[in-house]
Formats: C-alpha cells, structure tokens, sequence
C-alpha cells in the first residue's frame, strides 16, 4: 500500500481510511459491532497496511473511541497508527449546557475524555465535526492551537460546512499565528458533488487534504436499489435521514445507470468502480471506509488497484446533474 502525504502537511496515511463509527456498543443501535467483532476488521485492514483510524467522542457515546484505541494497540505500534477523532456532539444523551459546541471549555475537556478513552496519550489528528454557530472562531481556533502546543494534539482537521466558514476558520488562524487545519472531512462521492464548487477547489489550492466520508453513499453506489426493496444501508436510514434525502431523485439515478454502465463493461463491481473514481479525484487523499462486512472492506481494498480508462470517467462525469441544495448544513 503506498502511503500519502495529507494535505501539505509531513503526515503520511494510507489511502483508505477505515471508519470506526460501527464500531463501539452494540446495545445502542443493532448495527454496530462490538470490540470482539470489530476485532477481525481492523486486522485485516492492518494487515492490508491501514494506518489511518477515523472515529468520534459522540460515536456510540464513547465506546468507539474506547474500541479504537484497544484495537489498534492490539495489532499495532501506537506510533506507527494515525488515530482521528472529533470534537463538536455530545458524549452522553443529556449533556449540561457546555457539553456540545466548539467553546474552549468544551474543547478543553473533550481532548481529555478522547485521550482517556482511546488509552494514549496524543491525538494524530483532531476534527471539529461541524462548524459552531454559537462559538466565536477566535475562541474555537485558539482553543485548538493551545491543544496542539499542550502536545495533546499533532494536527487539526475539520469535518463538513459552508465553505465561506472554512476559510474564516483558516484566515483567523493564519492572521493569529495559530495552528491551521490540514485536512477536511466532508460529504463527497460520485452521486454527491457539489463540494466540488467551492469547497475542494480552496483545499486543494492551500494544501488541505480531503478525507470524504459516505463515498458510497450509504450503499447507494453499491447496490440498484430499484431492484431490492430497501433504500440505502441500515445505518443511513436510521442515522443519517440528511443523506438519504441527497439520494432519492431520478437525476441521482441516472448516475446510478451511469455506473452501472462502466461497471458492467469493466466486469468490477459498483463499489470499486464507484470508489475507484473518488480515490482519483483532486485533492483527495484518503475516503473514509465504513465496514460492517468483511466483504466491504475487501471491495475497498481492491478498488486501489483499479485504474478507470478516459472513457469510464467520462461516461462518470457526464452524468451529474449539478446545482442542488442538500441542506446539510443549514
């Protein structure tokens, strides 16, 4: 597996990172794995020379972060692992009035928790998961940079907003003297491009790596799912009802017939070819991967080694239809 920069940052991952969200305690939602079946996922992707680990305080309430770190110090050197997480939701389902947001108190205390939990004692990469309206971002940006000084933290990242707010963060840190971000986590993948407006075009242009996650769009991209009688993954439905509402017109499907096109002709399955695209795209430097199946992580490993022809991408890039409005964000 070769191993990329980040950004324009000294930090090298693998290509793909596995995504730990499933992960953490199976009594909250059926379809997370507990540490035992967790186990055989992050062998394997270590073994397949994984070295990049994205997870949250807010996933599973904690029990992700917990999860992660056991794991990952059970197959390998903790200095030889990029381990992510975030900072932004709650870390309990009644959190007190600090207990959410991007305030220096908050963050103070939820690098702390995510240190404990995940059993080290450094973050590799440390993510605000949303930007924070009720925060102002001197407050949020020197929070982050007095973290990364503390040596709790090596970089900071940031996860899906407006791309105007991007910029802000990153200008008052630049003007501060402060640590900046290196890399962005948003919603990007052949059936949803419109970060391709504004947002990847700044982080590629100032050396910020992207990191997308749902690159198969909740299983959109890997399955017809004209053909079955479910709409989108388990976890999409139950988690993410925003996404499912990106997913759902007969534009969408026509990128899903455009894929299927090229995955027909190139005899790969969807989810390669699908991913296979997006690990091409500019700026990109590691998808995240979500894996409940074995197979799953299997798929993602082999879309590495697929090369698309000029033909598969135009057939690909012809078939979106631009200018939609998600809501996401707002």
């Amino acid at each position: 597996m070769k191993y990329k920069r980040l950004g324009r940052s000294g930090l090298r991952v693998s290509p793909l990172c596995l995504g730990c969200m499933s992960y953490g305690d199976k009594s909250q939602r059926p379809w997370i794995l507990d540490i035992d079946d967790a186990r055989p996922f992050f062998q394997k992707a270590i073994e397949a020379g994984f070295n990049f680990f994205d997870t949250a305080d807010t996933y599973s309430f904690g029990a992700s972060e917990e999860v992660t770190g056991k794991l990952i110090r059970e197959f390998m050197p903790r200095d030889r692992a990029v381990i992510a997480t975030k900072v932004f939701n709650p870390v309990e389902a009644k959190p007190g009035p600090n207990g959410t947001g991007l305030s220096r108190k908050h963050i103070i205390e939820a690098v702390d928790g995510s240190l404990r939990r995940l059993g080290t004692d450094y973050i590799d990469l440390y993510q605000i998961h949303r930007f924070h309206r009720g925060t102002p971002v001197e407050e949020t940006m020197r929070a982050l940079d007095d973290v990364v000084c503390a040596g709790k933290v090596r970089y900071i990242g940031a996860s899906s907003m407006y791309a105007y707010q991007f910029v802000q963060m990153q200008y008052v840190a630049e003007m501060n003297g402060w640590t900046k971000f290196i890399s962005m986590q948003n919603l990007y993948n052949l059936v949803w491009r419109e970060e391709e407006r504004q947002m990847n075009d700044f982080c590629s242009q100032t050396g910020v790596g992207l990191i997308p996650w749902g690159p198969l769009g909740g299983g959109f991209l890997s399955t017809d799912w004209r053909k079955t009688e479910k709409q989108h993954s388990e976890r999409t439905r139950e988690t993410g009802r925003y996404v499912t509402k990106a997913y759902e017109r007969p534009a969408d499907y026509q990128v899903v017939d455009a894929l299927i096109e090229v995955s027909e002709r190139r005899g790969l399955p969807m989810a390669q070819v699908a991913l296979a695209w997006l690990i091409a795209r500019p700026g990109v430097t590691a998808p995240i991967i979500g894996a409940t199946k074995l197979s799953h992580l299997d798929s993602a490993i082999g879309a590495l080694e697929v090369q698309l022809e000029p033909e598969d991408f135009k057939v690909l890039d012809d078939c979106y239809t631009w200018n939609r409005n998600l809501g996401l964000l707002s």
